[in-house]
């Protein structure tokens, strides 16, 4: 499974997401707002799910977490980033 599929997987299985499946989640668009419809109580459900199953660290609140959270391709970029 590539890792776009693994956090697509992840966001269904930790958020509950019971009718949605990796094909409907598009690579680039938006998790919050307009794309997915992700909220703030979802966001930190994720960065936990992420932090745990990926061993990144996530800063709470920063410019740069709320990139990363930007959509699957954003948060891809930064798992890789993180590891050795």
């Amino acid at each position: 499974m590539t890792l776009h599929n693994e956090i697509k997987q992840l966001i269904i299985d930790c958020l509950d997401l019971e009718d949605v499946s990796i094909d409907d989640i598009e690579t680039d668009a938006p998790l919050f707002g307009d794309g997915l419809g992700l909220d703030s109580i979802d966001a930190l459900e994720l960065g936990l799910a992420i932090k745990k199953k990926f061993d990144v660290k996530i800063e709470a609140n920063s410019d740069s977490t709320k990139a990363h959270f930007y959509s699957v391709a954003s948060l891809a970029k930064f798992i890789e980033s993180q590891r050795p």
